[in-house]
């Protein structure tokens, strides 16, 4: 009897430190992150660079056929795509980055900042220190990371399921090999090739919405085998098989 009761204490005790635990771990500030955390609730008229590192994270979420521009500034376009990324996961859609929306970005994200789903050899299978291409080995890493995270962002719209990438980041050498255009965005750490599943018409159609601004696929020349998605400063879509 004795025992039982002290048993029966000891579950009491555990389950009240557990509910304390769980209490002290969600409430105040959300949770430091090991590659970059925020310490301020961000809206419109914000800027520095912990608004440009948002942009990073949401660069996915600009709405049909749009391209959220990463400077720092938080203006109607970084707050509608804060909406977006909101919604898109369940939170209160407000348009204000504040504990909540970094808690979610932080569990999307590894401590190199790329988004759990990706990794920085994904987009670069050319060579390892990202030499070679149009632009300096750091703006072609930071070009792939926001790809990165517009892929995060497609890959969730479409019901989360894998996507697998079979070219990123290019220098002239490794695009001359694979007989890319000699302005491919590939030499910029800015284009992606997807192959498998889903469908490369699902890919492309969906891709519309997540800051792609160039988007080839089944039905373009070349490109019956795969899907690709870059950004450049104008648009360029076509996949006529896909209705694009």
């Amino acid at each position: 009897m004795f025992r039982r009761m002290v048993r029966v204490v000891l579950t009491v005790v555990m389950i009240a430190s557990a509910a304390l635990v769980g209490t002290v771990a969600t409430a105040g500030t959300a949770q430091a992150d090991g590659c970059y955390t925020w310490n301020r609730t961000l809206s419109q008229g914000s800027s520095g660079e912990d608004v440009r590192q948002l942009q990073i994270r949401v660069a996915g979420y600009p709405g049909y056929g749009s391209v959220l521009a990463i400077d720092g500034e938080y203006g109607p376009a970084t707050a509608a795509a804060v909406t977006r990324f909101q919604q898109a996961y369940g939170l209160g859609a407000d348009g204000i980055a504040g504990n909540q929306t970094f808690s979610k970005i932080y569990s999307l994200q590894d401590n190199d900042c790329t988004p759990i789903h990706f990794t920085w050899g994904e987009m670069n299978r050319c060579n390892s220190d990202w030499s070679g291409g149009a632009v300096s080995a750091s703006a072609a890493r930071n070009n792939a990371l926001q790809a990165m995270w517009k892929l995060e962002a497609l890959r969730h719209a479409l019901g989360d399921r894998p996507l697998n990438t079979s070219s990123g980041f290019r220098s002239y050498a490794c695009n001359s090999a694979a007989g890319g255009a000699s302005n491919s965005n590939h030499l910029y750490g800015r284009g992606i090739d997807l192959v498998g599943s889903p469908t490369f018409c699902q890919i492309v159609q969906q891709a519309r919405y997540h800051g792609f601004n160039e988007i080839l696929g089944p039905g373009y020349p070349g490109h019956n085998d795969h899907a690709h998605l870059g950004t450049q400063s104008g648009r360029f879509w076509s996949a006529p098989s896909c209705g694009i």
